[in-house]
């Protein structure tokens, strides 16, 4: 009797593993299909991501058009830069100004007699500074405002370089230093700031008694309101003094920061006769770097688009987005706005391409410097093409408040990004549910497979054994007969 054949090479002759994963694999071809279709809409999704940061950086950059700051920017300049320099902020407004300096603002200066060296000792006692502002009339002395005397304590054995650091480390507002000639050594101190009220005095408590005698620490006296001067005086405290368009300028400082909104003037040393002329001019660089920008980030967006959306014929490949509504959508209405018309900036700035930001056949815009620069020669008009609103009609506005609007509008949160971006997600997630409800079936159909032929091999191996054995009794039966 012949035995019971079989498929493949399975424990019993047939192979059950494949035959589990060949009718699996027919289950598997919807959930490929599926994660197929999932992976397509997470690239939609992250394209669409990148659609959005780039639309962001041309909503900053036409923002930037529509900051007072950047159309008020100035630049100053002077006809005479060694006498009278100026540095234009915030606030600046264009003109020209004249400047004469009659007197500079100087810091009260004393120097003590010629001592032997810098490692000489002047002997011990109190030096005793005090700030406040000397009258040139009477001689007088009037404390300053809300400072205080300042104790400099001083050793018997401190040197004048040691008097020297004490002052400095002192807080008295006065620097103290060491001049040194052929003569000898002197110890000179001069107030920490300019201007008539940082004058000084300094009076000493002078070991050896005596405070005014020029001996010992009393050296560096100097208080001629006691009469005493035996430190002498080199430079004397001074507000400076100039006229700005006529009008009389007095200052403790020679730098100028509140006499003209938002200009820092320097003086430097006196003006010659007529002064000098300041001029402040609007500052065009900062427009055109910000007009640049805008043309820079309108074309890396319009690039971003034309490549999602395209089909190559030649490579028969479609991009991310290719005919995606959304997508297509947006691309038209920003390069319906960039070759629109505003009628805010005069008939000779209606259209971007009248100040050479011309319009390309693929959607970009290029800029042409010439034209450019000799629109930046009409700032007033150049900024309402920008800036100007229209409240009647907002299509009429200028093209950054055009191009602010509409990119808000498609980046709320009830925009069409995040609309077709919600859409795209919201697949995703059903699919991934469906996924899961795939993979629990095919989960289910292998292990009922894995389990029926299972059985049906157990089944065969127990069939082919019997067969075995019938075999063998009709051979034994057929030798026996045969006897």
């Amino acid at each position: 009797m012949a035995t019971i054949t079989s498929l493949g090479v399975g424990t019993n002759g047939l192979d059950t593993q494949s035959l589990v994963d060949k009718l699996v694999a027919n289950e598997q071809v919807p959930l490929t299909q599926l994660n197929t279709q999932t992976s397509t809409l997470k690239t939609q999704i992250s394209a669409y991501g990148q659609v959005q940061s780039a639309l962001s950086s041309l909503q900053d950059a036409a923002r930037k058009l529509l900051n007072p700051s950047t159309w008020g920017a100035t630049t100053a300049s002077s006809s005479d830069a060694s006498s009278v320099a100026v540095t234009a902020g915030n606030g600046a407004v264009a003109g020209s100004i004249n400047v004469q300096v009659s007197q500079l603002a100087s810091a009260q200066s004393i120097a003590s007699p010629v001592q032997a060296g810098s490692t000489a000792a002047l002997g011990g006692g109190t030096l005793t500074i005090e700030l406040g502002q000397w009258n040139s009339t009477d001689g007088s002395f009037t404390s300053k405002s809300g400072a205080t005397a300042v104790n400099v304590s001083i050793d018997a054995t401190d040197t004048l370089s040691t008097i020297r650091d004490k002052i400095n480390q002192s807080g008295a507002g006065v620097v103290a230093s060491i001049v040194t000639d052929a003569s000898g050594s002197r110890l000179v101190m001069r107030s920490s700031e300019t201007g008539a009220a940082n004058g000084f005095k300094v009076s000493v408590d002078d070991a050896d008694g005596n405070g005014g005698d020029a001996s010992g620490l009393s050296a560096l006296a100097y208080d001629p309101t006691a009469g005493i001067t035996s430190a002498t005086l080199t430079q004397t405290a001074a507000n400076a003094q100039a006229t700005i368009n006529g009008l009389t300028i007095n200052s403790a400082s020679n730098v100028l920061t509140t006499a003209i909104e938002g200009l820092s003037i320097s003086l430097l040393k006196p003006t010659t006769a007529g002064g000098t002329t300041l001029t402040v001019a609007q500052d065009t660089t900062s427009v055109k770097t910000a007009i640049n920008a805008f043309a820079t980030a309108y074309n890396s967006l319009n690039s971003l688009l034309r490549d999602d959306t395209k089909y190559d014929a030649a490579t028969k490949t479609a991009g991310t987005l290719q005919g995606d509504a959304t997508a297509v959508g947006l691309t038209y209405s920003l390069r319906s706005l960039i070759a629109g018309t505003s009628t805010l900036g005069g008939s000779a700035m209606s259209r971007l391409a009248d100040i050479g930001l011309d319009p390309q056949a693929d959607g970009s815009i290029t800029v042409d410097d010439t034209k450019l620069s000799s629109a930046l020669a009409d700032p007033a008009n150049l900024k309402l093409m920008f800036m100007g609103l229209d409240k009647t009609n907002a299509g009429n506005s200028g093209f950054a408040q055009q191009m602010v609007s509409f990119t808000s509008q498609v980046l709320g949160v009830d925009g069409s990004l995040a609309t077709r971006t919600n859409g795209l997600q919201a697949r995703v997630n059903a699919n991934d549910k469906s996924a899961d409800a795939l993979q629990a079936h095919i989960d289910q159909v292998k292990a009922r497979l894995t389990a029926q032929y299972s059985a049906l091999d157990t089944k065969m191996a127990s069939l082919n054994s019997l067969a075995s054995y019938v075999s063998q009794q009709f051979s034994s039966s057929s030798s026996s007969s045969s006897g």
